[in-house]
Protein backbone atom coordinates (compact mmCIF):
# COMPACT_ATOMS: atom_id res chain seq x y z
CA UNK A 1 0.00 0.00 0.00
CA UNK A 2 2.55 2.43 0.91
CA UNK A 3 4.84 2.00 -2.11
CA UNK A 4 1.09 2.49 -4.31
CA UNK A 5 0.69 5.43 -2.65
CA UNK A 6 4.36 6.71 -3.36
CA UNK A 7 3.47 5.91 -6.98
CA UNK A 8 0.35 8.21 -6.80
CA UNK A 9 2.44 10.91 -5.10
CA UNK A 10 5.39 10.70 -7.83
CA UNK A 11 2.59 10.12 -11.05
CA UNK A 12 0.74 13.46 -10.11
CA UNK A 13 4.38 15.73 -9.20
CA UNK A 14 5.29 14.27 -12.79
CA UNK A 15 2.44 15.09 -14.53
CA UNK A 16 2.04 18.44 -12.40
CA UNK A 17 5.88 19.27 -13.77
CA UNK A 18 5.14 18.65 -16.64
CA UNK A 19 1.89 20.60 -17.02
CA UNK A 20 2.39 23.73 -15.23
CA UNK A 21 4.53 25.10 -18.41
CA UNK A 22 1.70 24.09 -20.51
CA UNK A 23 -0.85 25.75 -18.59
CA UNK A 24 0.90 29.08 -18.59
CA UNK A 25 1.11 28.68 -22.15
CA UNK A 26 -2.00 28.09 -22.93
CA UNK A 27 -3.48 30.38 -20.93
CA UNK A 28 -0.83 33.41 -22.03
CA UNK A 29 -2.70 31.92 -25.59
CA UNK A 30 -6.14 32.12 -24.64
CA UNK A 31 -5.15 35.67 -22.76
CA UNK A 32 -4.52 37.36 -26.55
CA UNK A 33 -7.96 36.49 -26.97
CA UNK A 34 -9.17 37.80 -23.60
CA UNK A 35 -7.27 40.80 -24.12
CA UNK A 36 -9.07 41.30 -27.84
CA UNK A 37 -12.75 40.77 -26.21
CA UNK A 38 -11.74 43.22 -23.08
CA UNK A 39 -10.14 46.08 -25.35
CA UNK A 40 -13.41 45.58 -28.25
CA UNK A 41 -16.03 45.87 -24.73
CA UNK A 42 -14.46 49.17 -24.12
CA UNK A 43 -14.77 50.29 -27.78
CA UNK A 44 -18.49 49.25 -28.71
CA UNK A 45 -21.35 46.49 -28.29
CA UNK A 46 -21.46 45.76 -31.62
CA UNK A 47 -17.68 45.21 -32.10
CA UNK A 48 -17.64 42.91 -29.26
CA UNK A 49 -20.87 41.17 -31.20
CA UNK A 50 -19.02 41.05 -34.14
CA UNK A 51 -15.75 39.84 -32.70
CA UNK A 52 -17.46 37.18 -30.59
CA UNK A 53 -18.72 35.85 -34.38
CA UNK A 54 -15.62 36.69 -36.67
CA UNK A 55 -13.87 34.62 -34.07
CA UNK A 56 -16.17 31.18 -33.67
CA UNK A 57 -16.10 31.74 -37.69
CA UNK A 58 -11.91 31.21 -37.71
CA UNK A 59 -11.27 29.12 -34.19
CA UNK A 60 -13.35 26.08 -35.83
CA UNK A 61 -10.97 25.43 -38.53
CA UNK A 62 -8.13 26.59 -36.92
CA UNK A 63 -8.95 24.10 -33.95
CA UNK A 64 -9.42 21.31 -36.73
CA UNK A 65 -5.56 22.35 -37.83
CA UNK A 66 -4.60 21.85 -33.88
CA UNK A 67 -6.13 18.25 -34.24
CA UNK A 68 -4.60 16.99 -37.44
CA UNK A 69 -1.17 18.24 -35.97
CA UNK A 70 -1.42 17.19 -32.09
CA UNK A 71 -1.11 13.87 -33.63
CA UNK A 72 2.81 14.37 -33.64
CA UNK A 73 3.15 14.83 -29.44
CA UNK A 74 1.71 11.32 -28.93
CA UNK A 75 3.56 9.95 -32.12
CA UNK A 76 6.65 11.68 -30.32
CA UNK A 77 6.26 10.25 -26.56
CA UNK A 78 5.29 6.73 -28.07
CA UNK A 79 9.11 7.05 -29.98
CA UNK A 80 10.68 8.20 -27.10
CA UNK A 81 9.25 5.64 -24.96
CA UNK A 82 10.77 2.99 -27.33
CA UNK A 83 13.54 4.59 -28.14
CA UNK A 84 15.04 7.19 -25.29
CA UNK A 85 17.57 8.59 -28.01
CA UNK A 86 15.62 8.73 -31.18
CA UNK A 87 16.13 11.53 -33.48
CA UNK A 88 15.59 10.95 -36.94
CA UNK A 89 11.99 9.39 -36.60
CA UNK A 90 11.25 12.46 -34.05
CA UNK A 91 12.40 14.91 -36.68
CA UNK A 92 9.87 13.21 -39.18
CA UNK A 93 7.32 13.57 -37.12
CA UNK A 94 7.87 17.28 -36.41
CA UNK A 95 8.20 18.46 -40.34
CA UNK A 96 5.11 16.31 -41.32
CA UNK A 97 2.89 18.28 -38.55
CA UNK A 98 4.65 21.20 -40.10
CA UNK A 99 3.49 20.83 -43.64
CA UNK A 100 0.04 19.96 -42.77
CA UNK A 101 -0.07 23.01 -41.01
CA UNK A 102 0.94 24.57 -44.30
CA UNK A 103 -1.08 22.49 -46.60
CA UNK A 104 -4.01 22.84 -44.37
CA UNK A 105 -3.98 26.90 -43.97
CA UNK A 106 -4.03 28.02 -47.61
CA UNK A 107 -7.18 26.69 -48.25
CA UNK A 108 -9.09 27.82 -45.61
CA UNK A 109 -7.91 31.06 -45.51
CA UNK A 110 -8.87 31.69 -48.90
CA UNK A 111 -12.69 30.10 -47.87
CA UNK A 112 -12.54 32.46 -44.70
CA UNK A 113 -12.33 35.90 -46.91
CA UNK A 114 -16.14 35.04 -47.98
CA UNK A 115 -16.67 35.23 -43.88
CA UNK A 116 -19.29 38.19 -44.48
CA UNK A 117 -21.14 35.71 -46.72
CA UNK A 118 -20.70 32.95 -44.91
CA UNK A 119 -22.52 35.15 -41.79
CA UNK A 120 -25.03 36.51 -43.69
CA UNK A 121 -25.86 32.71 -44.90
CA UNK A 122 -26.57 31.62 -41.22
CA UNK A 123 -28.87 34.80 -40.39
CA UNK A 124 -26.52 37.20 -39.52
CA UNK A 125 -28.25 40.82 -40.16
CA UNK A 126 -26.45 42.35 -43.00
CA UNK A 127 -24.85 44.96 -40.57
CA UNK A 128 -23.33 42.83 -38.08
CA UNK A 129 -22.21 40.72 -40.68
CA UNK A 130 -20.43 43.24 -42.36
CA UNK A 131 -18.37 44.13 -38.93
CA UNK A 132 -17.54 40.07 -38.89
CA UNK A 133 -16.40 40.03 -42.30
CA UNK A 134 -13.83 42.89 -41.69
CA UNK A 135 -12.81 41.63 -38.63
CA UNK A 136 -12.41 37.41 -40.23
CA UNK A 137 -10.07 39.09 -43.04
CA UNK A 138 -7.58 40.48 -40.92
CA UNK A 139 -7.64 37.67 -38.10
CA UNK A 140 -7.29 34.72 -40.53
CA UNK A 141 -4.25 35.64 -41.45
CA UNK A 142 -3.31 34.27 -37.82
CA UNK A 143 -3.79 30.42 -38.84
CA UNK A 144 -0.42 29.76 -40.52
CA UNK A 145 1.55 31.00 -38.27
CA UNK A 146 -0.65 29.82 -35.43
CA UNK A 147 -0.06 26.19 -36.56
CA UNK A 148 3.20 26.30 -37.61
CA UNK A 149 4.20 27.28 -34.15
CA UNK A 150 1.95 24.99 -32.09
CA UNK A 151 3.76 21.96 -34.38
CA UNK A 152 7.13 23.59 -32.91
CA UNK A 153 5.63 24.01 -29.40
CA UNK A 154 4.44 19.90 -29.54
CA UNK A 155 7.94 19.27 -30.05
CA UNK A 156 9.46 20.97 -27.16
CA UNK A 157 6.79 19.72 -25.18
CA UNK A 158 7.15 15.33 -26.28
CA UNK A 159 10.58 16.48 -25.10
CA UNK A 160 9.35 17.73 -21.46
CA UNK A 161 10.62 21.01 -22.39
CA UNK A 162 7.43 23.22 -22.55
CA UNK A 163 8.82 26.45 -20.43
CA UNK A 164 10.40 27.55 -23.99
CA UNK A 165 6.57 27.78 -25.51
CA UNK A 166 5.28 29.39 -21.80
CA UNK A 167 7.97 32.53 -22.17
CA UNK A 168 6.78 33.19 -25.97
CA UNK A 169 3.10 32.70 -25.17
CA UNK A 170 4.34 35.32 -22.20
CA UNK A 171 6.21 37.67 -24.69
CA UNK A 172 3.03 37.28 -27.37
CA UNK A 173 0.29 38.55 -24.97
CA UNK A 174 2.19 41.38 -23.53
CA UNK A 175 3.20 42.24 -27.79
CA UNK A 176 -0.68 41.78 -28.49
CA UNK A 177 -2.09 43.84 -26.11
CA UNK A 178 0.18 46.76 -27.13
CA UNK A 179 -0.66 46.26 -30.81
CA UNK A 180 -4.11 45.73 -30.57
CA UNK A 181 -4.52 48.95 -28.13
CA UNK A 182 -2.43 50.63 -30.58
CA UNK A 183 -4.32 49.77 -33.72
CA UNK A 184 -7.97 49.40 -32.52
CA UNK A 185 -8.03 52.97 -31.07
CA UNK A 186 -5.21 54.79 -32.54
CA UNK A 187 -2.97 55.18 -29.81
CA UNK A 188 0.79 55.05 -29.86
CA UNK A 189 0.67 57.25 -33.81
CA UNK A 190 -0.85 54.18 -35.05
CA UNK A 191 -4.54 54.55 -37.51
CA UNK A 192 -7.80 53.97 -35.19
CA UNK A 193 -8.51 50.39 -37.32
CA UNK A 194 -11.16 49.69 -34.42
CA UNK A 195 -12.30 45.70 -35.65
CA UNK A 196 -9.54 45.28 -38.56
CA UNK A 197 -7.09 46.78 -36.10
CA UNK A 198 -7.98 43.56 -33.42
CA UNK A 199 -7.59 41.00 -35.88
CA UNK A 200 -4.62 42.38 -37.68
CA UNK A 201 -2.81 42.55 -34.34
CA UNK A 202 -3.70 39.34 -33.55
CA UNK A 203 -2.10 38.23 -36.55
CA UNK A 204 0.62 40.02 -36.06
CA UNK A 205 1.12 38.62 -32.50
CA UNK A 206 1.10 34.79 -33.57
CA UNK A 207 4.03 35.51 -36.46
CA UNK A 208 6.16 36.96 -33.52
CA UNK A 209 5.42 33.78 -31.61
CA UNK A 210 6.19 31.10 -34.42
CA UNK A 211 9.59 33.27 -35.04
CA UNK A 212 10.32 32.81 -31.27
CA UNK A 213 9.79 29.35 -31.13
CA UNK A 214 11.35 28.61 -34.88
CA UNK A 215 14.72 30.85 -33.01
CA UNK A 216 14.46 28.25 -29.97
CA UNK A 217 14.16 25.13 -32.09
CA UNK A 218 17.13 26.33 -34.38
CA UNK A 219 19.27 27.27 -31.79
CA UNK A 220 18.91 25.87 -28.27
CA UNK A 221 21.26 22.88 -27.65
CA UNK A 222 18.52 20.19 -26.98
CA UNK A 223 16.55 20.74 -30.05
CA UNK A 224 19.45 21.72 -31.98
CA UNK A 225 20.46 18.11 -32.35
CA UNK A 226 17.03 17.19 -34.48
CA UNK A 227 17.98 19.40 -36.88
CA UNK A 228 14.13 20.59 -37.95
CA UNK A 229 14.64 22.64 -40.59
CA UNK A 230 17.39 21.01 -42.94
CA UNK A 231 16.11 20.15 -45.89
CA UNK A 232 12.72 20.84 -44.71
CA UNK A 233 11.15 21.12 -48.25
CA UNK A 234 11.45 17.41 -48.62
CA UNK A 235 8.18 16.17 -48.19
CA UNK A 236 7.69 12.83 -45.96
CA UNK A 237 4.53 12.07 -47.70
CA UNK A 238 4.54 8.40 -45.63
CA UNK A 239 4.47 9.92 -42.45
CA UNK A 240 2.16 12.58 -43.31
CA UNK A 241 -0.23 10.02 -44.18
CA UNK A 242 0.17 8.12 -40.99
CA UNK A 243 -0.03 11.31 -38.89
CA UNK A 244 -3.41 12.01 -40.98
CA UNK A 245 -5.00 8.70 -40.00
CA UNK A 246 -4.30 9.42 -36.15
CA UNK A 247 -4.77 13.37 -36.18
CA UNK A 248 -8.09 13.22 -38.55
CA UNK A 249 -10.36 11.81 -35.98
CA UNK A 250 -8.94 14.45 -33.29
CA UNK A 251 -9.51 17.34 -35.31
CA UNK A 252 -13.08 16.09 -36.30
CA UNK A 253 -13.37 15.40 -32.29
CA UNK A 254 -12.07 18.77 -31.26
CA UNK A 255 -14.29 20.32 -33.93
CA UNK A 256 -17.06 19.11 -33.34
CA UNK A 257 -16.01 20.89 -29.41
CA UNK A 258 -15.14 23.91 -30.87
CA UNK A 259 -18.00 24.05 -33.35
CA UNK A 260 -20.97 23.43 -31.19
CA UNK A 261 -19.90 26.64 -29.52
CA UNK A 262 -18.93 28.40 -32.87
CA UNK A 263 -22.86 27.31 -33.86
CA UNK A 264 -23.96 28.85 -30.21
CA UNK A 265 -22.25 32.02 -31.06
CA UNK A 266 -24.49 31.89 -33.84
CA UNK A 267 -28.01 30.98 -32.10
CA UNK A 268 -27.16 34.12 -29.79
CA UNK A 269 -27.02 36.49 -33.53
CA UNK A 270 -30.08 35.45 -34.18
CA UNK A 271 -31.53 35.88 -30.38
CA UNK A 272 -30.04 39.66 -30.14
CA UNK A 273 -26.77 41.25 -30.52
CA UNK A 274 -26.62 41.63 -26.89
CA UNK A 275 -27.03 37.98 -26.00
CA UNK A 276 -23.59 37.69 -28.71
CA UNK A 277 -21.79 40.44 -26.44
CA UNK A 278 -22.86 38.51 -23.52
CA UNK A 279 -21.95 35.35 -24.68
CA UNK A 280 -18.57 36.28 -26.23
CA UNK A 281 -17.73 37.47 -22.43
CA UNK A 282 -19.02 34.47 -20.97
CA UNK A 283 -17.02 31.99 -23.46
CA UNK A 284 -14.25 34.14 -22.64
CA UNK A 285 -14.25 33.02 -18.37
CA UNK A 286 -14.92 29.19 -19.03
CA UNK A 287 -12.25 28.88 -22.05
CA UNK A 288 -9.71 30.51 -19.92
CA UNK A 289 -10.15 27.82 -17.04
CA UNK A 290 -10.65 25.22 -19.88
CA UNK A 291 -6.61 26.19 -20.47
CA UNK A 292 -6.04 24.22 -17.48
CA UNK A 293 -7.33 20.69 -17.86
CA UNK A 294 -6.34 20.95 -21.80
CA UNK A 295 -2.89 21.59 -20.57
CA UNK A 296 -3.06 18.63 -18.68
CA UNK A 297 -4.36 16.45 -21.00
CA UNK A 298 -1.54 17.46 -23.03
CA UNK A 299 0.42 16.39 -20.24
CA UNK A 300 -1.79 13.01 -20.02
CA UNK A 301 -0.92 12.04 -23.57
CA UNK A 302 2.71 12.53 -23.56
CA UNK A 303 2.80 10.74 -19.79
CA UNK A 304 0.67 7.80 -21.50
CA UNK A 305 1.86 7.72 -24.82
CA UNK A 306 5.72 7.12 -23.12
CA UNK A 307 4.20 4.22 -20.90
CA UNK A 308 2.27 3.35 -24.12
CA UNK A 309 5.82 3.30 -26.06
CA UNK A 310 6.86 0.65 -22.79
CA UNK A 311 4.18 -1.31 -22.76
CA UNK A 312 4.08 -1.28 -19.30
CA UNK A 313 0.12 -1.08 -18.19
CA UNK A 314 0.67 0.02 -14.64
CA UNK A 315 2.11 3.25 -15.48
CA UNK A 316 -0.73 3.93 -18.15
CA UNK A 317 -2.84 3.51 -15.49
CA UNK A 318 -1.08 5.50 -13.10
CA UNK A 319 -0.46 8.35 -15.86
CA UNK A 320 -4.19 8.47 -16.78
CA UNK A 321 -5.66 8.88 -13.92
CA UNK A 322 -3.37 10.93 -12.24
CA UNK A 323 -3.96 13.67 -14.70
CA UNK A 324 -7.48 13.03 -14.04
CA UNK A 325 -7.73 13.49 -10.41
CA UNK A 326 -5.32 16.91 -11.06
CA UNK A 327 -8.04 17.87 -13.41
CA UNK A 328 -11.03 17.69 -11.42
CA UNK A 329 -9.94 18.76 -7.89
CA UNK A 330 -9.26 21.95 -10.10
CA UNK A 331 -12.53 22.22 -11.85
CA UNK A 332 -14.29 21.89 -9.21
CA UNK A 333 -12.56 25.03 -7.38
CA UNK A 334 -13.32 26.80 -10.26
CA UNK A 335 -16.73 26.03 -10.94
CA UNK A 336 -17.38 26.98 -7.57
CA UNK A 337 -15.67 30.27 -7.65
CA UNK A 338 -17.03 31.22 -11.58
CA UNK A 339 -20.51 30.42 -9.71
CA UNK A 340 -20.01 32.48 -7.34
CA UNK A 341 -18.23 35.86 -8.56
CA UNK A 342 -20.31 35.57 -12.17
CA UNK A 343 -21.05 39.52 -11.78
CA UNK A 344 -17.98 41.14 -10.82
CA UNK A 345 -16.37 38.59 -14.19
CA UNK A 346 -18.66 39.89 -16.16
CA UNK A 347 -18.04 43.52 -15.28
CA UNK A 348 -14.61 43.68 -16.23
CA UNK A 349 -15.25 42.67 -19.94
CA UNK A 350 -17.18 45.85 -20.87
CA UNK A 351 -17.54 49.47 -20.20
CA UNK A 352 -20.65 49.98 -18.11
CA UNK A 353 -20.93 53.60 -20.54
CA UNK A 354 -21.22 51.34 -23.71
CA UNK A 355 -24.63 51.14 -24.92
CA UNK A 356 -26.75 48.39 -23.83
CA UNK A 357 -23.89 47.54 -21.29
CA UNK A 358 -26.15 46.74 -18.65
CA UNK A 359 -28.07 44.45 -20.41
CA UNK A 360 -25.45 42.77 -21.93
CA UNK A 361 -23.50 42.15 -18.13
CA UNK A 362 -26.94 40.59 -17.09
CA UNK A 363 -26.94 38.40 -19.91
CA UNK A 364 -23.35 37.43 -19.27
CA UNK A 365 -23.83 36.84 -15.67
CA UNK A 366 -26.67 34.14 -16.59
CA UNK A 367 -24.13 32.45 -18.91
CA UNK A 368 -21.16 32.08 -16.57
CA UNK A 369 -23.18 30.68 -13.41
CA UNK A 370 -24.10 27.54 -16.20
CA UNK A 371 -20.65 27.66 -17.16
CA UNK A 372 -19.55 27.12 -13.34
CA UNK A 373 -21.55 24.12 -12.98
CA UNK A 374 -20.51 22.61 -16.11
CA UNK A 375 -17.13 23.07 -14.98
CA UNK A 376 -16.27 19.21 -13.47
CA UNK A 377 -17.69 17.59 -17.21
CA UNK A 378 -15.34 19.90 -19.28
CA UNK A 379 -11.94 18.89 -17.22
CA UNK A 380 -13.42 15.52 -17.69
CA UNK A 381 -13.85 15.03 -21.01
CA UNK A 382 -10.69 16.67 -22.32
CA UNK A 383 -8.43 15.14 -19.86
CA UNK A 384 -10.62 11.64 -21.07
CA UNK A 385 -10.03 12.67 -24.97
CA UNK A 386 -6.03 13.10 -23.99
CA UNK A 387 -5.92 9.69 -22.00
CA UNK A 388 -7.12 8.21 -25.32
CA UNK A 389 -4.98 9.76 -26.94
CA UNK A 390 -1.60 8.58 -25.51
CA UNK A 391 -3.01 4.99 -26.17
CA UNK A 392 -3.47 6.35 -30.63
CA UNK A 393 -6.91 5.81 -29.84
CA UNK A 394 -8.55 8.35 -31.50
CA UNK A 395 -11.56 7.31 -33.35
CA UNK A 396 -14.36 6.55 -30.85
CA UNK A 397 -13.51 10.03 -29.26
CA UNK A 398 -14.30 11.79 -32.27
CA UNK A 399 -17.82 10.09 -32.69
CA UNK A 400 -18.59 10.61 -28.54
CA UNK A 401 -17.84 14.37 -29.55
CA UNK A 402 -20.03 14.18 -32.31
CA UNK A 403 -22.94 12.46 -30.37
CA UNK A 404 -22.37 14.86 -27.00
CA UNK A 405 -22.04 17.99 -29.09
CA UNK A 406 -23.94 18.43 -31.97
CA UNK A 407 -26.48 15.47 -31.50
CA UNK A 408 -27.18 16.39 -27.54
CA UNK A 409 -25.13 19.45 -26.69
CA UNK A 410 -26.87 21.65 -29.96
CA UNK A 411 -30.34 19.67 -30.07
CA UNK A 412 -31.30 20.07 -26.42
CA UNK A 413 -30.37 24.19 -26.36
CA UNK A 414 -31.57 24.55 -29.71
CA UNK A 415 -35.03 23.22 -28.13
CA UNK A 416 -34.82 25.38 -24.71
CA UNK A 417 -33.74 28.36 -26.33
CA UNK A 418 -36.16 28.74 -28.90
CA UNK A 419 -39.24 26.30 -28.31
CA UNK A 420 -39.01 26.40 -24.42
CA UNK A 421 -38.29 30.57 -24.77
CA UNK A 422 -35.03 29.85 -22.21
CA UNK A 423 -33.45 32.37 -25.11
CA UNK A 424 -29.80 32.34 -24.44
CA UNK A 425 -29.66 30.65 -21.12
CA UNK A 426 -31.51 27.66 -22.89
CA UNK A 427 -28.37 27.23 -25.51
CA UNK A 428 -25.99 27.16 -22.33
CA UNK A 429 -28.00 24.31 -20.53
CA UNK A 430 -27.84 22.62 -23.61
CA UNK A 431 -23.88 22.94 -23.64
CA UNK A 432 -23.72 22.04 -20.19
CA UNK A 433 -25.63 18.56 -20.99
CA UNK A 434 -23.52 17.79 -24.48
CA UNK A 435 -20.59 18.06 -21.89
CA UNK A 436 -21.29 15.68 -19.64
CA UNK A 437 -22.59 13.39 -22.04
CA UNK A 438 -19.27 12.86 -23.64
CA UNK A 439 -17.41 13.25 -20.37
CA UNK A 440 -19.22 10.02 -19.22
CA UNK A 441 -18.56 8.59 -22.56
CA UNK A 442 -14.77 9.53 -22.52
CA UNK A 443 -14.07 8.10 -19.09
CA UNK A 444 -16.32 5.17 -19.63
CA UNK A 445 -14.10 4.21 -22.63
CA UNK A 446 -10.97 5.16 -20.30
CA UNK A 447 -11.82 2.54 -17.91
CA UNK A 448 -12.45 -0.31 -20.46
CA UNK A 449 -8.83 0.21 -22.04
CA UNK A 450 -7.28 -3.19 -20.92
CA UNK A 451 -11.08 -5.05 -22.07
CA UNK A 452 -10.65 -3.15 -25.23
CA UNK A 453 -7.03 -3.89 -25.80
CA UNK A 454 -6.14 -0.59 -25.99
CA UNK A 455 -2.98 -0.81 -24.13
Amino acid sequence: MQINLKKWQDEILATLILAWPIILSNLAQMLINSTDVFLLGHYSESALAASAIGTGIVITPLVIGYGLISASSAMIATQKGKMAHSVRDVRRSVRASMWIAILFSIPIMVLLWFSEAIAVSMGIKPDLAKDVGIFVRALEFEIMPALLALSLRNFVTALHAPIWATLISVISVICNAIINYGLIFGNFGLPELGLFGAGLGSSITNLIALLGIVLVVALKKPFRKYYIFGNFWRIDWARIIKMLKIGAPISLQWGFEVSVFSGAVFLMGLISTQSAAGHAIAIQIVSMTFMVPMSIAQAATVRVGNAFGRKDKMSISYAGWSAFIVSMLFMSSTGFLIFIYAEPLAQLFIDKNVENSAIVIALAIGFIKIGGLFQIADGAQVVGAGMLRGLHDTKWAMIFAGIGYWGVGIGVGSYLAFVANMAGNGIWIGLAVGLGVVAILMITRWSMREKLNLC
